[in-house]
């Protein structure tokens, strides 16, 4: 089989007669959308602000929570918090992941922030040792990751572009922290964000980024020539960039479909 085990991940069960409106009270994408395939979506804090990402799997009769290991604990305690007298029950599951970028599996997913990305399989027996160069792939598309470019307690999930991974539904209704992320929508334009950079020169992982002697923002993930970076746009104009001994140079951000 095409693909590979992701390590990273655990795959937390929802099951329960109120699973479904229990989590679209929550979370910022809409849970009707599973009819479809992977949802990928947040929780958020009551002030708007990223706690965990995860992707929603239809997993027959339940479904499941596909989020990073880092995360797994932080999103059921905040799930348990929410239960109150809803009729849901949680369960970490032992299942693997498998995800690849070709030849998808019987039963594998189409991973809904952008096509470069691939698949997701859940509960295979059998997982393939292929590599993609994943970090490469983020990288050029600007596709953030759990605790390296979001950041619990700190991330705008509009300023990590969830509108353009198709994380966030603007139709779905009430959600925990939905109306600070409605407001920052109906902002005529985003004063700092994520960014994909090229970088001519040396530069590491956390550098600051400089213009005219002015911080502007923060290298994150690099691969090759290219980094993810959060940028302060407002404070840009058409001023000269740099990073450690190296010149950055911001690129356009793909869009996901």
């Amino acid at each position: 089989m095409p693909g590979e085990i992701d390590l990273d991940r655990r795959l937390i069960q929802i099951d329960g007669e109120d699973a479904k409106p229990f989590l679209q009270n929550l979370v910022t994408n809409n849970v009707e959308k599973l009819a479809n395939g992977l949802v990928y979506s947040a929780l958020l804090t009551p002030q708007g602000k990223f706690l965990a990402d995860f992707f929603m799997v239809p997993f027959g009769r339940t479904l499941l929570l596909d989020v990073h290991e880092k995360l797994a604990d932080r999103t059921l305690n905040r799930l348990s918090l929410y239960k109150m007298r809803a009729n849901v029950q949680f369960e970490i599951l032992s299942e693997q992941v498998c995800r690849g970028i070709v030849n998808p599996p019987p039963g594998a997913f189409a991973d809904p922030r952008h096509p470069s990305l691939g698949w997701r399989v859940y509960g295979t027996a059998e997982c393939g040792t292929d590599q993609a160069d994943w970090n490469a792939i983020r990288v050029a598309h600007c596709i953030p990751e759990s605790c390296t470019e979001l950041i619990p307690d700190s991330t705008y999930i509009l300023e990590a572009g969830f509108d353009r991974l198709n994380g966030v539904d603007f139709t779905k209704g009430c959600y925990v922290g939905q109306e600070v992320t409605a407001r920052m929508r109906h902002k005529t334009k985003l004063r700092k964000g994520l960014a994909t950079v090229e970088i001519n020169g040396s530069a590491r992982t956390g550098d600051p980024i400089w213009a005219n002697g002015r911080e502007v923002g923060k290298i994150f993930t690099i691969s090759g020539k290219l980094a993810i970076a959060f940028l302060r746009f407002d404070r840009l104009g058409d001023l000269e960039l740099s990073a450690g001994d190296a010149r950055v140079s911001l690129l356009p951000t793909t869009d996901s479909n």
